[in-house]
């Protein structure tokens, strides 16, 4: 660094002008450290750390926003159908379905660019199965998607806090049935378990099948920040038309950290209890076997990418490639020495 940055000389220190001395050292902060590639990647202390943090904060960050606004949508649609909360409800079911789908999108969009904009724990499984993604980063993505849910859910709690008082008849009245459902998804009456999980693990195929298709450089490739526009419209459709049986939870975190907070500001073990442990079988289990079975299909039919376990190269295969190069190279070195 002496060398790019030198010491103010005597001469230097008399006039108070950046510009007239642009080797200064008080000049420091308006160094460009990309012009250098010999210069350190980390300006200061804190970006050290960042860089280490950066993709688990990504994943909170999006989960937070995706809980933000999809919880927000289910509970301005139905707290705001009680005459008693407003004089007009302020949604309906398609504004409930657009809020997940905006909210997957926005947070897909802020945490791409650092953490590959996973968002769900079923997605990163996916991934580090059939991808390639690293094992070791798994668990602090899926503890990092879990906490930013669950906060995303806890700042909807609040912000609903009366109107939910409200609906329910006091602060000290909590069910799942009125608002409980507002967080974590519960599959309908009539629904079998076995219809249940299916509504999942069809629905969350359909997801990862997005996902895949959109980012496949085969199939375009997409342009940068089209992947969560698609995103949003695959979520929407999956919303809107298999949404009804279980909810569309499609993403583990999504149902249990909302659903983990409920069962601690009132709601109870009830919310655990629901069908013989529903919470694990259903939305945690039902998106992880889809998105497996899917992406595993997705690769073994379609995809050419080197990074798909599916595309792994056996013995044989890279015998005759080390083969071919090596004749390949000494054929060269033939035609140059002619």
């Amino acid at each position: 660094m002496t060398d790019i940055i030198e010491k103010p000389r005597r001469s230097d220190t008399s006039n108070n002008s950046y510009a007239t001395r642009p080797n200064n050292v008080s000049a420091l902060g308006v160094v460009d450290f990309g012009d250098c590639e010999q210069c350190s990647q980390y300006p200061n202390r804190w970006s050290s750390i960042r860089e280490h943090i950066s993709a688990p904060a990504a994943e909170f960050m999006g989960a937070f926003i995706l809980c933000l606004l999809g919880c927000g949508g289910n509970c301005q649609a139905n707290l705001s159908a009680n005459k008693n909360v407003s004089a007009s409800p302020a949604g309906n079911v398609v504004t409930s379905n657009l809020s997940w789908a905006l909210g997957l999108s926005l947070g897909v969009w802020l945490s791409a660019n650092y953490s590959g904009g996973h968002v769900n724990p079923a997605v990163t499984i996916a991934f580090a199965t059939v991808r390639g993604f690293p094992w070791k980063k798994v668990p602090i993505y899926l503890l990092a998607q879990l906490l930013g849910a669950l906060c995303g859910a806890g700042v909807v709690y609040a912000t609903y806090f009366h109107a939910i008082n409200i609906v329910e008849g006091g602060s000290d009245i909590r069910t799942i049935s009125v608002t409980g459902n507002l967080f974590g998804t519960y599959a309908a009456d009539y629904l079998t378990s076995v219809s249940a999980f299916f509504a999942e693990f069809i629905g969350s195929a359909m997801l990862i099948t997005g996902i895949f298709m959109f980012t496949d450089k085969k199939n375009g490739p997409a342009p940068p920040g089209v992947v969560p526009v698609g995103i949003f419209f695959v979520v929407l459709g999956i919303s809107s038309a298999l949404g009804m049986d279980t909810g569309a939870a499609l993403n583990p975190a999504r149902d249990l950290g909302p659903r983990i907070l409920t069962a601690m500001v009132g709601y109870g073990s009830a919310v655990f209890n629901f069908r013989n442990q529903y919470w694990l079988w259903c939305p945690v289990l039902g998106p992880i076997f889809g998105m497996l079975v899917a992406a595993f299909f997705y690769d073994a039919m379609l995809y050419r990418g080197s990074e798909s376990i599916t595309n792994k190269p056996s013995e044989a295969a890279e015998r005759h490639h080390m083969h071919s190069c090596a004749r390949r190279n000494k054929l060269h070195g033939d035609a140059d020495a002619v």
